[in-house]
């Protein structure tokens, strides 16, 4: 484990307190949500290069026979 430290504001520290916030829980729970947004982001970002890239090179006709065949071999 690593540790963060963050500053806040006397009045945000008391709202939380006031409330029961479980900083910790709170904050590790923002920061692996945000950390899943910028991983979709990044692979969706990857997958348009990708698919730039594969433009024009794979014909849709066959990619579709190959799936076709895929289903039918289940």
């Amino acid at each position: 484990m690593s540790i963060i430290t963050i500053r806040v504001t006397r009045e945000i520290k008391e709202k939380l307190e006031k409330y029961n916030v479980n900083v910790s829980k709170t904050v590790r729970d923002l920061l692996e949500k945000h950390l899943a947004e910028l991983e979709l982001k990044d692979l969706a970002e990857r997958l348009e290069l990708l698919k730039q890239r594969l433009s024009g090179k794979i014909d849709p006709k066959l990619v579709a026979e190959l799936v076709r065949e895929d289903r039918e071999t289940r």
